[in-house]
């Protein structure tokens, strides 16, 4: 009988383990990229990997923070009222 409730409880035990393992190794979700008050993004491509950054007003705008970066401009794919 003692050896049937030492098993139960190992058993539980290494489900338990298991699922938190299995939390630890769920990334973080990451923050919205697309600031929908600004019609204008810029992605900018780096030896890192790449940033977004949504804060222009125009296209003019960004392309003058892109020049010289290896960089693209773009519409916002997520402008003010895209959710009503």
């Amino acid at each position: 009988m003692r050896s049937i409730v030492r098993r139960f409880i190992n058993a539980i035990l290494l489900v338990a383990g298991l699922f938190g393992a299995g939390l630890l190794g769920v990334p973080p979700t990451a923050a919205q990229t697309y600031d929908p008050r600004h019609p204008v993004c810029i992605e900018i491509y780096t030896i890192d990997g790449r940033s977004i950054d949504c804060s222009f007003a125009t296209i003019a705008q960004c392309a003058a923070t892109a020049s010289g970066q290896s960089a693209q401009c773009y519409a916002n794919p997520m402008p003010r009222g895209a959710d009503s």
